[in-house]
């Protein structure tokens, strides 16, 4: 139900008190006198916790990121821990990634900590997203904190909440601190920092987490292999300048080509339209130097760190931009092929991935004889699943938006020791021969050729989430019947929890935590989800489709033909 203008007057009016700085107040009555469409959608709601923390745009209002929507998130997670942790000397560590505000928000929560007792271990400088993961456990702390809004427009800035386990808020954590912090108004934020609580941290977790991604990150590479391997790596303006490059050179690896024009951090991103690996503008800069040294590989991550876009030479020898379904699959492959070979699989491993990642990813855990699991998305989901089932081993995963996790020494989706791995498969193919591009058309040719195609529509403010919303309701209650002329045979209803089997007219029970997705699959077994973006204001659709690779010498007309049948599935569903 949309908020009536009666509640967001109240909320303004509750903003205007003393309760909240002259800044604030100031800057309302700026909106109320200048702009008062931005100033309604500043408070026609509360900024909520999504599939990656809370994130929002910059500013003043219930609807925004600011030292009062932090400091109460803040507040109410100081109580859960006080309330959890009796007898414990409660701890905290923080970090903060490039974006504009970045430390001054991180430095509010850490006073806000401090001032409820905490002890707060705070990162002097800004630090990648895994690294804030892997200090949680390092560190013995309760949770942890890193203020981030990913691969979000520079006006964006974000808060995610990471448990003792170093894996984000999962339920029922998650559930019981949103209510804990509902039941709290703004004037009981405890601002006046304890000092002696806050401590700064930097070197002394840096080198460990670095050795570490070098140990989990490194397979069979020679350094023969490593010295024949050129990089490019471009940090988009953000914190793995911090990680990735020393992690490199730890490594073994020499010839390692820095963008030096997005080297600096920077919250504006002034060189990129958007910091996000997934768009193949983001590495031109990157791409363009590639050419100048002759790279086998470009590597860019997003601003915190936690995803990675790589471009591979392909069978022409040109310099190819893969998909995160692709960097995945060749990545799982490998780590898989490692554990079989050097390890030996010893039954009590699984890889993971999500619901709207490719299928691919459980056809390769059936040839391994490994479990696969399939979760919710949100890296999270993965994370919790190594909690879940201590008793088996996680040997990697990742989802089609970019994110891998290698291993579990760190819970979180992990660019640091994932370049490290793309950059060790293509030393090792490179050396037998072959390369990272050709090993997934061989992939592709054993394990069936899975095409997918992501369509994300950008409907921002009030109104662009009601027509989000309507358009999750039109799809429920008015599923396709047909789609590009072949029958939908199955619906999954992860809202509801039911999968409905149109052809026999049976249902059964997803057991998967509740979340609005929608995912129709056709009778050649197309598979399309629906879901909103729990981080942006977007609605997402997944295009999936398979078909046979007969040989490699194929896949170039094979893929014209299936992202024809995209095309037009997208025609049909009116996504173009």
């Amino acid at each position: 139900m949309q908020t009536t203008d009666s509640v967001i007057f109240t909320r303004i009016e509750e903003w205007l008190t003393s309760v909240f700085d002259p800044e604030t107040q100031k800057e309302i009555k700026n909106l109320q006198n200048n702009n008062p469409e931005q100033l309604k959608e500043s408070f026609y709601k509360d900024l909520e916790f999504g599939t990656g923390g809370m994130r929002g745009i910059m500013g003043v209002g219930t609807n925004r990121i600011n030292k009062y929507t932090l400091g109460k998130s803040t507040q109410g997670l100081s109580n859960y821990l006080i309330q959890k942790f009796p007898d414990e000397q409660t701890k905290a560590v923080i970090a903060y990634d490039c974006r504009n505000n970045s430390d001054t928000l991180a430095q509010i929560v850490a006073d806000v900590f401090s001032a409820n007792g905490i002890k707060v271990y705070l990162f002097s400088n800004l630090r990648p997203t895994p690294e804030l993961s892997f200090a949680v456990k390092e560190l013995g702390c309760h949770c942890g904190i890193v203020l981030t809004a990913s691969h979000n427009p520079p006006e964006y800035n974000g808060y995610k909440v990471y448990w003792q386990d170093g894996g984000q808020l999962v339920p029922p954590q998650d559930h019981e601190i949103i209510a804990e912090i509902n039941t709290l108004n703004y004037a009981d934020i405890n601002f006046k920092a304890n000092q002696n609580l806050i401590q700064k941290i930097d070197a002394e977790i840096d080198t460990i987490f670095i050795d570490k991604s070098v140990q989990h990150g490194s397979f069979s590479a020679s350094q023969e292999a490593k010295d024949n391997t050129t990089i490019v790596f471009t940090s988009l303006h953000g914190t793995s300048i911090t990680a990735v490059p020393e992690t490199l050179e730890k490594a073994g690896y020499k010839n390692v080509h820095v963008v030096q024009e997005q080297a600096e951090p920077n919250g504006n991103f002034p060189t990129v339209t958007s910091p996000n690996p997934e768009e193949p503008e983001a590495l031109t800069l990157a791409l363009q130097l590639a050419k100048e040294v002759n790279a086998d590989i470009v590597i860019g991550t997003d601003p915190d760190c936690d995803r990675l876009g790589i471009a591979v030479r392909n069978t022409n020898g040109e310099l190819q931009l893969l998909n995160g379904n692709q960097t995945m699959i060749v990545m799982t492959w490998f780590l898989l092929e490692h554990y079989k070979n050097q390890k030996g699989l010893q039954g009590n491993e699984f890889i993971a991935s999500t619901i709207v990642s490719t299928p691919m990813m459980k056809t390769l855990a059936d040839h391994y004889d490994v479990e696969y699991k399939e979760v919710l998305t949100g890296f999270k989901w993965i994370a919790k699943l190594i909690k879940d089932y201590p008793e088996k081993h996680f040997i990697g995963g990742g989802e089609e938006s970019f994110g891998f996790m290698v291993g579990d020494f760190v819970r979180d989706k992990d660019a640091v020791t994932s370049t490290l791995l793309a950059c060790e498969i293509v030393a090792s193919t490179k050396a037998n021969g072959s390369s990272f591009y050709t090993k997934l058309l061989e992939l592709y040719t054993q394990y069936g050729f899975y095409e997918e195609s992501l369509i994300s529509l950008v409907k921002k403010g009030m109104h662009g989430a009601a027509e989000i919303k309507q358009t999750m309701i039109d799809l429920r209650n008015n599923p396709p019947k047909s789609i590009n002329d072949e029958k939908v045979v199955l619906i999954e209803d992860y809202q509801t929890g039911i999968a409905k089997n149109i052809m026999d007219h049976t249902e059964s029970t997803i057991d998967i935590p509740q979340s609005n997705v929608l995912i129709f699959y056709t009778e050649s077994g197309s598979k399309i989800a629906a879901r909103p973006s729990g981080t942006e204001p977007k609605i997402k659709f997944y295009i999936s489709i398979q078909d046979t690779l007969n040989t490699i010498a194929d896949y170039d007309r094979m893929q014209q033909q299936l992202d024809r049948k995209i095309e037009a599935i997208k025609n049909d569903l009116k996504l173009t």
